[in-house]
């Protein structure tokens, strides 16, 4: 499986972060680990490199690819958590690291997670189920109709998430929302036909809400933005790969330069990419998956940039 997988804007990374034999890595989004390899490939043996994802069964995935190189450390964690992984580097700071954002590939073909309404499955959305949150199914159960409104329109900008709240608040009254169809279908038919978008499910915007909701993304995002500076040695570098507007515009904020900046700030990172490095044609066509990808990168500044 993880050989299928095919890394997202993988060269223009590798270009923005320039791994070099022994320097220390974090892919905190580890994935089917396509990424991964070809950043440990480059750092070698005299290297270090941090493996994190909070989700195990990717982290399964990723393990043959992973196995050519015994300087990973792989490690079960959100990306967010800089100090524990920090400790799994032994202490010591990043000379790189990248956050591959969004949804596998994998995960979303496997139905029992309940990412994707293209096959029938529980409606749970959870990357780490043993993470003891709520899963979609019960954010749907529980949460107030107005609640559900503000997290449909707010986390997937979905301008019908009124009618949507108060079709998912009519049917619960009668029987809950089990799977990932019947909220697909129950979302299709919330919407007016004529208002369809042309080239989505016209549930997707709702799918993606509940899975930010679900796993705080967004959370996990402007923490990691706001301590990775702290965790960066002098001149180390940072990329984020985006599939979402609400997180290009977290990141975009970060990396932008504020003069003054005291150490372990965001203002401590100076903008690699001045707008958002996007794949090319060829790309989008070969891997549908990347069409709405967008990269940004920084660097922090020497020491003697901070004085």
């Amino acid at each position: 499986m993880a050989q299928g997988h095919i890394p997202v804007l993988l060269q223009e990374t590798l270009t923005l972060l320039a791994p070099a034999p022994g320097e220390v890595f974090l892919d905190g989004t580890t994935g089917a680990g396509g990424h991964a390899a070809e950043i440990a490939r480059r750092i070698g043996p005299e290297g270090l490199m941090v493996c994190a994802d909070a989700d195990p069964a990717m982290l399964a995935v990723a393990a043959e690819r992973l196995s050519a190189f015994p300087w990973i450390r792989a490690v079960r964690a959100d990306f967010s958590e800089l100090e524990l992984l920090r400790e799994v580097a032994g202490g010591r700071p990043f000379d790189g690291a990248l956050l591959d954002l969004g949804i596998s590939s994998l995960q979303l073909d496997d139905p029992e997670r309940g990412f994707s309404f293209r096959e029938e499955g529980p409606l749970d959305m959870r990357r780490d189920p043993g993470s003891g949150g709520p899963t979609a199914g019960e954010i749907l159960r529980d949460a107030r109709e107005s609640a559900l409104a503000d997290l449909f329109y707010r986390y997937g900008e979905e301008r019908f998430s009124r009618r949507i709240a108060r079709a998912v608040a009519e049917r619960r009254r009668r029987v809950p929302l089990r799977t990932t169809a019947e909220l697909a279908a129950l979302v299709a038919a919330a919407i007016p036909r004529k208002a369809w978008p042309r080239d989505i499910h016209p549930a997707t915007r709702v799918f993606l809400a509940l899975r930010i909701a679900v796993n705080r993304e967004l959370d996990s995002l402007a923490a990691f933005l706001s301590g990775i500076p702290g965790h960066l040695a002098p001149g180390g570098r940072v990329a984020v790969i985006s599939f979402h507007s609400l997180e290009d515009r977290l990141v975009k904020e970060a990396f932008r330069r504020r003069p003054g900046g005291v150490a372990g700030e965001e203002a401590n990172l100076t903008a690699l990419t001045r707008k958002p490095v996007v794949p090319s044609e060829r790309e989008a066509r070969e891997n549908p998956r990347a069409r709405s990808a967008k990269l940004r990168a920084a660097r922090r500044r020497e020491e003697e940039d901070l004085r």
